[in-house]
């Protein structure tokens, strides 16, 4: 024997409870996919995810909790296939109008929340798919240089040749992309007579342009040793020889500096003709 479970009515406004739960969710899945597409905030991607999910659980605790059939019943088991009266019962229970599949608008927010989910969760798969096979490579080979692109101060002033005295290194960045991690250089005047190495950047009498970061580890190499021409890295004390096209004297550096081919441009200024000569920064970046 059965007995049929009482159907929870709900008190008025849980509907809407409901619906304003799933279609939070599906704004915080449409939000993450606007993130993704306009470039990538992991922070903000990591509220809006935050915000879908919870939408979608909420909207489900809310509904299972209210509007489905709640309490307790016993039935003895009779054989896998209900008896006629309880499928009446069940088609009854299902089709009435106070069913909990029937409520006005809960079906569709759910859909609309699983299905902008589903659709978000599409958008980091661009990032798996060989759009672009050799732009994981040049991400890590190119920087913002290139011919034509200024070299700026610290300041954004845009630096002359005669900027740059002699005993002084200079920390120059490309025009327009002064944000770049892989970009920082340094600019230094040398006694062209002194090189044992020529630079592999090349020299406008005597100056030349190095990559600011170690090829250790990546730190700036901030420090200048005038009388020897040397840079030494604080960090691990790796220390490069300017006269010797930055070739590594001392520490745990194995390569030179990368250097930054140079030339003056019909303003006066200075201006790259190319990239770094080598992948700057630390040394597991590049590949033989």
């Amino acid at each position: 024997m059965s007995r049929r479970p009482p159907v929870a009515a709900g008190p008025p406004g849980v509907s809407r409870r409901i619906v304003l739960s799933f279609l939070a969710s599906a704004a915080g899945a449409i939000g993450f996919a606007v993130t993704y597409g306009l470039g990538g905030q992991t922070q903000w991607e990591g509220v809006c995810l935050a915000v879908a999910f919870a939408g979608l659980a909420i909207g489900l605790a809310v509904w299972g909790r209210r509007l489905v059939p709640v309490g307790g019943y016993v039935e003895e088991h009779e054989g896998f296939t209900p008896p006629p009266d309880e499928q009446a019962m069940t088609a009854a229970v299902l089709t009435a109008p106070d069913s909990p599949i029937r409520r006005r608008g809960l079906l569709a927010t759910l859909g609309l929340a699983l299905t902008a989910l589903g659709v978000a969760a599409l958008f980091p798969l661009r990032s798996l798919l060989p759009w672009d096979r050799t732009r994981p490579i040049r991400a890590l080979k190119e920087t913002p240089w290139g011919p034509g692109v200024r070299l700026l101060t610290s300041s954004g002033q845009p630096l002359r040749p005669e900027d740059v005295p002699a005993g002084t290194m200079v920390g120059v960045f490309p025009e327009g992309g002064t944000g770049a991690g892989d970009a920082p250089a340094f600019a230094v005047r040398l006694q062209p007579e002194r090189f044992t190495r020529p630079p592999s950047g090349g020299h406008l009498d005597g100056v030349v342009v190095y990559s600011l970061l170690c090829t250790h580890a990546g730190c700036p190499v901030g420090l200048y040793l005038k009388g020897t021409g040397q840079v030494l890295c604080p960090c691990h004390q790796s220390s490069f020889n300017l006269f010797a096209n930055a070739t590594p004297v001392a520490g745990p550096a194995a390569r030179p500096l990368p250097g930054l081919p140079i030339e003056v441009g019909p303003d006066g200024f200075l201006r790259a003709t190319g990239d770094f000569t080598a992948p700057p920064g630390a040394g597991f970046w590049s590949r033989p």
